[in-house]
């Protein structure tokens, strides 16, 4: 039985290595970097600490590896008053991890190896019951097995709970998890892959692949970078926002933050418009803030 609302987090951790680069290297090419460094990542790790930062208590249910990543993303969670007591230590596998490379635009490339998130099952669900019985919104993401995404999913709409998929990266989704989404949020990439459409670049092309995706999900979210986000769903609401103007810094974790800030929004009681409206402006403030600087959003 659900107390306070609760959003829970079911998807992956990664180490994340950040190269500050003049330009992203082109296939065969070697560019000299300026600089790097590491920070706590994975689609799931940072939508549940988006979550927590929006002010909404927040679970997140995942796999580590036994080793100093594994390590280091136990300790962000720690800090960023995520519960983790339902991320389990994988012995003798690694850690997810990922290498990024920023370019001078703020703009970004990166290579993820998934590692200890792949061994996501039925047994991580059965071990987190406290918290699905409590989820107001579960979270799921495409950077862990499918068959794991529809296991949790379903155990939460046993118990009442929303569920929102960021299908992200993009990839097939089974009509099996389809029938279990109630929000999908994707990007302009995303959208053009699962609507079948050629460019998502403008706000009126997010708000006509969210017009398609809800042939797929109730409720259909297509955010298009610097353009802004458009939404629609079955019962004939649409909207689309505008991007809030600011100086960009960085465009990494743009979309994890906006999705973390939304689902802290619906599971607090805002209307769907509400809720992306302070998704828009979350995500906004994160990528003109120094990465160095954004634990203290």
């Amino acid at each position: 039985m659900r107390t306070t609302p609760l959003v829970t987090v079911f998807g992956s951790l990664h180490y994340d290595i950040i190269v500050d680069a003049p330009d992203r290297p082109r296939k065969g090419e070697t560019v000299t970097g300026n600089a790097w460094h590491p920070k706590c990542g994975g689609k799931g790790g940072n939508q549940a600490v988006s979550a927590a930062r929006a002010g909404m208590r927040a679970a997140m249910i995942g796999a580590v590896g036994d080793d100093d990543f594994g390590t280091a993303l136990l300790a962000n969670l720690d800090r960023a008053s995520v519960d983790r007591r339902f991320v389990r230590v994988v012995p003798g596998a690694g850690s997810g991890m990922s290498v990024a490379i920023f370019d001078e635009g703020g703009d970004y490339g990166a290579v993820i190896v998934s590692g200890s998130n792949l061994t996501l099952g039925d047994k991580d669900i059965a071990a987190a019951s406290d918290a699905v019985a409590q989820t107001s919104v579960l979270l799921l993401q495409n950077e862990v097995p499918e068959a794991a995404n529809i296991a949790a999913a379903r155990a939460v709409r046993r118990q009442g709970g929303r569920v929102l998929l960021n299908a992200a990266p993009a990839r097939k989704l089974s009509g099996e998890l389809i029938a279990l989404v109630d929000i999908l949020v994707v990007n302009a990439i995303e959208a053009e892959f699962l609507a079948g459409l050629a460019v998502v670049e403008t706000l009126d092309g997010a708000a006509q692949a969210a017009r398609l995706l809800v042939n797929l999900c109730p409720t259909a979210i297509v955010t298009a970078g610097g353009e802004g986000v458009a939404c629609c769903d079955r019962t004939g609401v649409a909207f689309a926002l505008p991007a809030i103007p600011v100086k960009v810094v960085s465009t990494h974790g743009a979309g994890d933050e906006f999705v973390g800030a939304l689902a802290a929004a619906l599971a607090r009681g805002e209307a769907m418009r509400a809720a992306v409206t302070a998704a828009n402006a979350a995500s906004a403030l994160l990528v003109s803030t120094p990465e160095a600087e954004r634990d203290g959003i």
